[in-house]
């Protein structure tokens, strides 16, 4: 069996709302959802650290921001180092065009992310939000909201 998730994280890995914008954000998000069944499986969750927000089977590409150069070849490496050090920074130096960037904003298709707070809803039963509907739940949480749509 496999499953989706729709994860709203803040663009800004290491920000975290308090727990009344966080209850906003996720009865903002539960009212856009289509059912019960897709409420059931909407949490908020805080993290000590920054973790990975990956889109699972739906990553096809990663590229870097500045050249758009193939970025899968040393991503991996990247975020383990980064991960080793308890994700303290997301700063890399690609070796394709040596210009500094974090992971955080090289160029995901499908949309992914790092964060230390999220908002998911597990089997949501829709498809990704619409610009509307992002900019309420960013609205009622207080900072800039990137969606991620997985499958595993």
């Amino acid at each position: 069996m496999s499953d989706n998730y729709l994860t709203l994280i803040p663009t800004d890995p290491y920000w975290q709302p308090g727990r009344a914008a966080a209850h906003h954000a996720k009865a903002a998000l539960s009212a856009l959802l289509p059912d019960a069944d897709a409420r059931r499986g909407l949490a908020a969750r805080w993290h000590d650290t920054v973790e990975v927000v990956h889109c699972g089977t739906n990553l096809e590409t990663i590229h870097c921001p500045h050249c758009g150069t193939d970025s899968d070849a040393w991503w991996a490496d990247a975020v383990q180092e980064r991960y080793a050090e308890g994700f303290s920074t997301l700063l890399v130096t690609p070796p394709c065009c040596d210009t500094e960037t974090s992971l955080n904003d090289l160029t995901y298709d499908w949309p992914m992310g790092f964060a230390s707070f999220r908002i998911e809803a597990l089997n949501p039963n829709r498809d990704r939000l619409t610009k509307q509907e992002l900019t309420s739940v960013t609205a009622a949480v207080g900072h800039p909201l990137r969606q991620i749509l997985a499958h595993f």
